[in-house]
């Protein structure tokens, strides 16, 4: 095992080849192209201001605008969700490469945790300009009577720690991805079940609601701690939606790097322990 992880630097040049290959092919007939990775975020972060202005009113003090508190979650977690999604069956679809004995199965799975990173790196200036923008027009009052309260601003300060979050993030989703493929060459029925999972996974993860809400439900609060995306989730929120208070949340994630280490180190070494076995089950 440590001696293919040692390798895994020397396949740097595959990697990136192969992630430009799935960017490209991403948007490949489109007029548009590569620009459809800052489009699609806009155009859904203008939806959701829409819907949650006028179809259904979110007013609850604190986090004004809501569409942009819950795009601050959503951004990094669709990430995180569909790299699991297709990195379940990378291995099966990219069975005519795995059969070469030379290829290194793990860069494909890595490959695709790595190209929907680069789409939440460029959904992150979409963010940015609406976070500045509400904070130069400020946000009026929601409804009569309703206080105008928001947490959106920026301080450089807190800005500093965006980069140890989003590293966290990819090591974790690193190893479930390698976790995941390698399982699901051997029981196919994983890819069904990760798909409910992660519905589920959803919303038991504090994105479309503050942890702050769940506070005095003690068995909730225990639940949350527990899902490793609730640190992730709330450490975006804290760094770019209410960072006018101190991190608060940074010895969960600490604690959270460590953890995410240790799972990458499991499942690569579950992926290589079934490496020989890929070629005949795809």
């Amino acid at each position: 095992m440590w001696h293919n992880l040692a390798q895994l630097p020397r396949y740097r040049g595959l990697i990136q080849s192969l992630v430009a290959r799935e960017l490209k092919a991403r948007y490949r007939g489109s007029v548009l192209g590569l620009f459809w990775s800052f489009g699609n975020p806009l155009l859904l972060l203008l939806i959701y201001t829409v819907v949650f202005t006028a179809f259904i009113p979110n007013h609850t003090p604190g986090i004004q605008p809501f569409a942009l508190f819950l795009f601050t979650g959503l951004l990094p977690w669709t990430w995180f969700s569909t790299s699991l999604i297709e990195s379940a069956n990378v291995l099966v679809a990219g069975g005519n490469l795995i059969k070469k004995v030379l290829f290194p199965a793990e860069v494909l799975p890595i490959v695709s945790v790595l190209a929907n990173m680069v789409h939440f790196l460029l959904g992150l200036p979409v963010l940015a300009a609406f976070i500045v923008y509400y904070m130069s027009a400020g946000v009026p009052p929601p409804a009569e009577g309703v206080p105008a309260t928001t947490g959106v601003s920026l301080h450089f300060g807190e800005l500093v720690w965006l980069p140890v979050v989003i590293f966290v993030q990819l090591i974790l989703t690193t190893g479930l991805a390698l976790l995941l493929s390698a399982l699901t060459v051997h029981f196919r029925d994983i890819r069904d079940i990760l798909s409910n999972l992660i519905t589920l996974w959803f919303f038991a993860t504090p994105i479309i609601y503050p942890l702050a809400n769940l506070e005095n439900q003690k068995v909730l609060k225990v639940m949350l701690d527990l899902n490793p995306f609730t640190h992730l989730a709330v450490s975006y929120q804290e760094i770019l939606f209410f960072p006018e208070n101190a991190f608060g949340h940074l010895k969960w994630l600490l604690a959270l790097g460590g953890a995410s280490i240790l799972i990458f180190l499991a499942g690569y070494w579950l992926f290589d322990r079934l490496r020989d076995s890929f070629a005949e089950a795809v």
